[in-house]
């Protein structure tokens, strides 16, 4: 089969405008920051968001892309779970998780998602997930 070339116009995670305001609330209130999807435990499976230089991403961290310029990380065990969707970050009324920075906003991040489509699969760069 015939892969077409990889389009860089095809996004492993992007986010909703509320999303998208809040990470920029926060980037106003703590300067950079970066998001690295939790695998479970403590805060279950939420987004989290740290400050950039308070959160040492590893060897097996894999970058999907940005989302209002903020880099999202997940682990390359999860990214081989999630290889075949497209991330969605939103914003839900509670409570963020225990030590990402949207507590006691009122908001948390929520993580949704979709599968790509046949075309979408075909056009993405299997062994690189983003820049």
């Amino acid at each position: 089969m015939h892969r077409a070339a990889p389009d860089a116009s095809i996004e492993r995670v992007i986010a909703t405008p509320a999303a998208l305001a809040l990470i920029a609330q926060l980037e106003a209130r703590h300067g950079p920051v970066l998001f690295h999807q939790s695998g479970g435990c403590c805060d279950g499976s939420s987004p989290m968001c740290y400050p950039q230089d308070d959160f040492l991403t590893g060897p097996d961290d894999v970058c999907l892309g940005a989302i209002g310029g903020v880099r999202f990380f997940m682990s390359a065990s999860q990214f081989e779970y999630w290889r075949h969707t497209q991330i969605i970050i939103d914003v839900v009324a509670g409570m963020g998780g225990m030590f990402s920075l949207e507590n006691g906003t009122g908001q948390r991040f929520l993580t949704r998602s979709r599968v790509f489509s046949d075309e979408e699969a075909a056009r993405l760069n299997p062994d690189q997930p983003a820049g």
